[in-house]
């Protein structure tokens, strides 16, 4: 018999069908109690739904979900530990923030002095604990989050469920939230599951991510492990921005057949297209095809002799706008070292879907 201690989720041969669309295909996942976990994917992968079968908000179509060692498969959203936070905060206008907080306390008829101390507790642990006499139309985007996030943790869940909860925010906040959630659930101690598309997002924030695709889990793993090593293609593609050599091309720069990924900052952008040989080294040719300012760094995107393109990254450390443009349609060599050439599996093995 499988041992469940030390886990907040577990998920085992996890389907869901809306009539002949199969939405989720066969989910096997773990994640451990006062884990930062994310699952990321683009629209349509099955992430968000997922999420709601753990919620309660959807019963699978087959398949279990078991909540600290608990099969809760077929128990209403109420019967579950969880807490889900959503996109739009869902806050009541007409009611002061502690009024907002307390209200879950309120219906499960906590004692009105227990509620209004845990409902400041909560504000104080988003650090919003003078503004409990506010209503939210008061506040910021960034402090309406932080309201629904304590209304969420005043109930004291094991497992706290957020849906996309920063996209409505705009860059600067949101990059702020990301740090301020992160802080926040090491402070709780509790299982933070997350649900984004964002993949900077998930990197800044996970302990390890699931990478949905189709309905399916290509890979779990820690931020760096999917980053530096992806097992497949498409987490290549869509986890940050990855390069991949293929079939000829992938034969004369690396010297081996196969499919291979390179990250951008990996690669050095030289002026001279003829590059000299380095020891431990990668090397290739090619026209700029065209350059992109960053301001802190420009992205080139090179068409090599050898077939297919490259795009390459490099910090602004004394150039500016006019000298990087300098480079589109200029011959340069490409130079970045053997250890970056990471080979792209083939076929998903089934130990990464199967990875908890």
């Amino acid at each position: 018999m499988e041992l469940n201690e030390g886990k907040a989720i577990r998920l085992r041969d996890l389907r869901k069908s809306f009539g002949q669309t199969q939405a989720v295909a066969g989910v096997d996942l773990d994640i451990a109690d006062g884990e930062f976990f994310s699952m990321l994917g683009p629209s349509g992968s099955g992430k968000t739904t997922v999420l709601r079968m753990i919620a309660g908000f959807e019963p699978p179509t087959s398949g279990t979900i078991e909540l600290a060692g608990k099969d809760v498969t077929r128990l209403a959203p109420f019967e579950r530990d969880v807490h889900t936070v959503f996109q739009d905060y869902a806050l009541f206008p007409h009611m002061t923030l502690e009024q907002n907080v307390a209200y879950g306390l309120k219906v499960r008829k906590v004692p009105k002095a227990e509620r209004l101390a845990r409902a400041r507790k909560a504000l104080a642990d988003v650090r919003l604990e003078d503004f409990g006499t506010r209503r939210p139309a008061q506040l910021s985007g960034g402090q309406r989050q932080r309201v629904a996030l304590a209304r969420a943790l005043v109930g004291r869940p094991s497992v706290l469920l957020l849906d996309e909860p920063l996209g409505a925010l705009d860059l600067k906040l949101r990059e702020q939230m990301q740090v301020e959630l992160k802080a926040l659930q090491r402070e709780v101690g509790i299982t933070f599951v997350f649900v984004t598309h964002d993949q900077e997002e998930a990197l800044t924030m996970s302990d390890r991510i699931a990478v949905f695709n189709q309905g399916r889990i290509e890979q779990v793993g820690t931020p760096a492990g999917i980053y530096e090593r992806p097992a497949s293609a498409f987490v290549a593609g869509f986890v940050g921005t990855s390069n991949l050599l293929v079939a000829e091309a992938a034969e004369q720069i690396v010297g081996r057949a196969g499919t291979y990924s390179i990250r951008p900052e990996k690669i050095r952008v030289l002026r001279e297209p003829v590059v000299a040989h380095a020891p431990e080294h990668t090397t290739a040719v090619g026209t700029v095809a065209e350059v992109v300012y960053l301001g802190d760094a420009t992205r080139f995107l090179v068409n090599l002799d050898a077939g297919g393109q490259l795009t390459a990254l490099q910090q602004n450390l004394d150039t500016s706008s006019e000298d990087v443009a300098a480079y589109r349609g200029a011959r340069v060599g490409l130079q970045w070292h053997q250890r970056h050439n990471f080979r792209v599996p083939e076929a998903l093995p089934d130990a990464v879907l199967a990875a908890g």
